[in-house]
């Protein structure tokens, strides 16, 4: 019997989401028995109460019951499934005892290492500059191709892992992410990526209704990781070994979010004589929040801006780079200007109330003069 490829990912959607939605009940319960509480003792923590962490693994659990249900079981499916095994494992316990960051690091590289050796890996750039200069394409030598991708897989991972600074922000951007992988996926007609893609998706819009503000559960590094590791594998697969010219900008458009914001305080940090991996408080969001917008705005405001960005990636992907541009452009002139006028509002709102709390403790000692007099 033939069925149809899009009905197959719409199911592996939905199963996903059921899976995702219905476990994290069931893993706040788990995260209780094995201590994996976050709780808040650093000043740049934004959470004020003991929260459980360890929510990826329902996310978790519904992408990997749904991508065997659903996709085809290949050589380089499976790489993705083991490192993405291993990349949760890795996040559990470091939710739970605080793994150190180099041995962190080391079973990053070894879970990218392995999808390297199944197959997935950037073995070419387009150059979007060959009218002008140089070949259509950029072979790469092997090793080069290896190093460059397990970067490219542990960078992304790390990436979404310091994004998840507030409720519902690193897991609302992946799947927002995901459905727009999705989409141009479908278009380049590649059905057992698009099934993967699928099942990022669903397994994070599931998760996400018990982490939006207040959060009654975190992702902990067990999600952030394992959907960073699974956004760069499905990118390799889906995109950057595509041969069209811009193949290789669509994942660092649509990850734009979390790969800028990184890029941004590695620089940040090396400017102050810091150790890149030291942690702060000069994230995106955390100059959000600094600006007097709350939580749930502030995620809105980064929700807002990755979808932007997926939208820019479609019309590149369609019209080209400088479709993508103008897009881009006009939109950002709107939010900068957005946030401006709420900035400058907020403002006037504050030195309202200062006045007036000013008056109030005027009349008020006045009230006790003409009292003692």
């Amino acid at each position: 019997m033939i069925i149809n490829n899009n009905i197959i990912v719409i199911l592996a959607l939905a199963v996903a989401f059921l899976l995702s939605f219905s476990a994290t009940p069931m893993v706040i319960s788990l995260a209780h028995k094995l201590n994996a509480i976050d709780v808040p003792k650093e000043k740049r923590r934004v959470h004020k109460k003991p929260t459980p962490l360890i929510g990826g693994l329902a996310i978790f659990y519904g992408f990997i019951v749904s991508v065997l249900c659903f996709a085809v079981l290949d050589r380089e499916t499976a790489g993705i499934l083991i490192g993405s095994v291993i990349i949760v494992i890795v996040g559990m316990i470091d939710d739970i005892t605080d793994m150190r960051a180099i041995v962190k690091l080391l079973c990053q590289i070894i879970a990218a290492a392995i999808v390297v050796y199944s197959g997935v890996r950037i073995q070419h750039f387009a150059n979007p500059f060959s009218a002008w200069i140089g070949p259509p394409y950029i072979v790469l030598n092997f090793w080069v191709s290896v190093a460059i991708t397990i970067f490219w897989i542990v960078g992304v991972c790390n990436a979404v892992n310091l994004l998840d600074g507030l409720d519902g922000l690193a897991v609302g951007v992946s799947s927002i992410a995901s459905v727009c992988m999705l989409a141009l996926t479908l278009i380049t007609q590649n059905a057992n990526t698009a099934i993967i893609i699928a099942a990022v998706a669903g397994a994070g819009f599931g998760f996400l209704p018990y982490n939006f503000n207040p959060a009654k559960i975190f992702m902990g590094d067990t999600g952030a990781l394992f959907l960073g590791f699974i956004l760069a594998c499905v990118s390799i697969q889906g995109f950057l070994k595509l041969s069209a010219i811009i193949s290789f900008a669509i994942p660092i458009i649509v990850l734009g979010l979390p790969i800028f914001d990184t890029l941004f305080a590695i620089v940040r940090r090396l400017l102050k004589g810091q150790s890149p991996m030291s942690p702060d408080r000069g994230h995106l969001h955390h100059r959000l929040l600094d600006m007097g917008f709350s939580q749930k705005q502030t995620v809105a405001i980064l929700y807002t801006l990755t979808t932007v960005l997926c939208l820019t990636a479609v019309v590149v992907s369609i019209k080209g780079y400088l479709r993508g541009v103008f897009l881009i452009l006009s939109v950002l002139i709107i939010i900068l200007a957005s946030l401006k006028l709420m900035s400058d509002s907020r403002k006037g709102m504050l030195s309202d109330d200062i006045h007036s709390i000013d008056i109030k403790s005027e009349n008020t000692h006045k009230k006790e003069e003409d009292e003692n007099e």
